[in-house]
């Protein structure tokens, strides 16, 4: 029986990473375990729109990553202001209500930048700007949300393909249809080695280290269910299906300490009209993050949030966990025909409902009632502003209702000038929040308080990063941040084993 210095298991960016890393960091035999076909490979980052937000002090410090830009792109650095580590850090305590882990959301700002100037050079992920949903057009120039500038080209499905390649070219071994059932300890309590169900039946694989990055419980409509609650145990999963949440079972079954919002999670506004399960082809499609250009209406005929309250990459994460506790988890975005223009492409993957009027839009709609959405439209249009007040959508432009009981505090344009469109929204879940506790080293944290030698975890296993909300873009660079440090950790501590 081969024995591996380093066992990954799972296959998304966070465990990539930490495979890649091991082997840079002298790791000679290691092994990635994918419970998936080689067909689903890759867990949630296949669904990703792969933006990655990181700090830094001068916009011309991201040029090695985009050398082509500013010919690409008129005025391309002209648009983008400068994201520093006190920036990044301060949009998480914002997001999270100061709640993220001081320690954990430190280590992630501070090597934000170093991480994915490595993804580029060691692990060979090819970047580009990330136009389609981070910039808006303004007077002829791209004007950037700060700190979302870059992206893997080809979104997640490059940067998950960019990633095995690079495990492959490093004689990284990759088992597909491994699914991992339990951990292995030895007598004085160390992990050394893993029981995998395959096609053949349960064997046993021994290792000097175990990496944990098989994502959390997203698609596991039990534990969704028992932790978040039964409207998030029936949302639609915008990710892969095999997310079921086997790690942390394991994981705690040798006592291992659960960590940050276990009733939390990502779930983002996509298309009412898709399956349970968003389909692969279309990746991250699903996606309706233009709302707050809009009016959102629940069933009711209602608005149940401020649509303005901040940038979508600000709001998404919780917004989508509010649609489903609407009636029916569904919700309407209506758009005024002077906004369609900043609709991102991701919108054209479903028809919309189209009117000329407001009351032919509404009597289209599975609203139930009916004079309700007409009267709330009524006042709000009432409280709104017209464009020439000052309407931005490049920037917080605080032009907001006037009397409502919930303002809408920022883009808050009447919805007067025809014809009028209407997109159909949901929550669909991406990823939890609740994980493992793990140290510097990214060591998993056992209830006794002392690391559990040989047991690492990355990606969406650590807890303790997000809470209620999320930041676009950081689950992507925390998943490499912490992969890359579990990876080379392993690996050390596979030297220090064989010594």
């Amino acid at each position: 029986m081969t024995h591996y210095d380093v066992i990954v298991v799972g296959a998304g960016n966070a465990a990539m990473a930490a495979a890649v890393s091991a082997r840079e960091n002298g790791a000679e035999r290691v092994l990635v375990l994918e419970k998936a076909p080689r067909s689903m490979r890759g867990g949630n980052t296949h669904w990703s729109g792969g933006v990655l937000r990181f700090a830094f002090d001068d916009p011309r410090e991201i040029e090695p990553l985009v050398p082509n830009a500013e010919t690409d792109f008129e005025e391309f650095y002209a648009g983008i202001e400068p994201y520093t580590r006190k920036d990044f850090h301060g949009d998480l305590m914002r997001v999270t209500s100061g709640r993220t882990d001081p320690v954990l959301s430190n280590m992630l700002v501070d090597n934000s930048k170093e991480t994915v100037f490595w993804m580029n050079k060691v692990g060979r992920i090819k970047m580009e700007p990330a136009t389609t949903l981070s910039a808006v057009r303004k007077d002829n120039k791209l004007v950037w949300a700060r700190g979302l500038v870059i992206r893997a080209e080809h979104e997640g499905v490059g940067l998950s393909r960019s990633w095995f390649a690079t495990a492959e070219e490093m004689g990284i071994e990759i088992r597909y249809g491994s699914a991992v059932t339990s951990l292995v300890q030895d007598e004085r309590g160390r992990v050394c080695g893993v029981k995998v169900r395959d096609d053949d039946g349960v064997t046993e694989v021994s290792g000097d280290a175990v990496v944990l990055g098989c994502g959390g419980f997203e698609a596991n409509v039990q534990m969704r269910t028992q932790h978040i609650g039964p409207l998030v145990g029936a949302a639609k999963v915008r990710g892969t299906p095999h997310n079921q949440g086997d790690g942390l079972r394991m994981a705690m079954a040798i006592h291992a300490m659960p960590w940050g919002q276990w009733s939390g999670c990502h779930a983002t506004p996509i298309s009412a009209d898709w399956g349970d399960f968003a389909p692969r082809e279309l990746t991250d499609r699903s996606n309706r993050l233009s709302y707050p250009y809009s009016v959102m209406l629940n069933k009711a005929g209602k608005r149940f949030v401020d649509e303005g309250e901040d940038g979508a990459l600000f709001t998404y994460a919780k917004f989508g966990r509010a649609i489903l506790a609407q009636p029916g988890a569904k919700a309407w975005q209506i758009f005024d025909s002077r906004s369609l223009h900043l609709l991102e492409p991701r919108y054209s993957t479903s028809k919309p409902v189209v009117a000329d009027t407001i009351e032919e839009l509404i009597g289209q709609l599975d609203i139930d009632d009916k004079k309700q959405a007409l009267a709330t439209i009524a006042a709000f249009n009432a409280a709104a502003r017209g464009m020439d007040e000052g309407y931005d959508p490049s920037r917080k432009d605080g032009l907001s209702t006037r009397g409502l009981e919930l303002e809408k505090t920022n883009w808050a344009l009447r919805l007067e000038v025809g014809p009028f469109y209407a997109y159909s929204a949901t929550g669909g879940i991406t990823f939890t929040f609740g994980g493992l506790r793990v140290n510097e080293r990214a060591e998993v944290i056992g209830t006794d308080w002392r690391p559990i030698a040989g047991l690492y975890a990355c990606g969406e296993m650590i807890g303790g990063l997000f809470y209620d909300n999320y930041p676009a873009g950081t689950g992507l660079v925390a998943g490499a941040t912490f992969g890359r440090i579990a990876g080379r950790c392993a690996a050390t501590a596979t030297a220090t084993a064989a010594a």
